[in-house]
């Protein structure tokens, strides 16, 4: 009895931890690759850091929604190739470019400035998708670095 009853308490506390990112519901219009839905088989989901992921789950959760992923790790050929810049964080794992159906770029905007993990933000003209990255917060500054938003 005493092992149902551990196992129960397992089970419950396993289950409180689980983001809400996985009761986030999908688009059937786009393909998913590791977990997360891409807007085109260019984008490389492989390598995301461990922050990146979590931010894309906070998303997730917040809105209900999966994001969909523009773009992810570039290698430094392609990223050059598109114009990223030399430093690129999308080069390092750390940055993804993103939209949510149905959400407004600019309540996604306004939601990554809140999470503590977003350290740089960027908004692209004429494109509803915007760019985050989990780069480490300039000393003092108490939201991300930003550009175009």
């Amino acid at each position: 009895m005493k092992s149902l009853f551990t196992i129960l308490g397992l089970t419950l506390s396993l289950g409180a931890c689980a983001p809400m990112a996985l009761f986030a519901s999908s688009n059937g219009r786009y393909r998913s690759r590791l977990g997360v839905q891409v807007a085109s088989d260019r984008v490389n989901t492989l390598c995301l850091s461990p922050d990146l992921r979590l931010a894309i789950w906070e998303f997730e959760g917040h809105f209900g929604k999966k994001i969909v992923m523009n773009s992810g790790f570039r290698d430094p050929f392609y990223n050059a190739s598109v114009g990223g810049a030399r430093n690129s964080y999308h080069t390092k794992c750390m940055a993804a470019d993103f939209f949510i159906p149905g959400v407004p770029k600019d309540e996604l905007v306004a939601f990554a400035r809140s999470l503590p993990n977003v350290g740089g933000l960027g908004c692209y003209w004429g494109q509803r998708y915007i760019h985050i990255d989990v780069r480490r917060r300039p000393p003092g500054y108490r939201q991300p670095v930003m550009w175009k938003c």
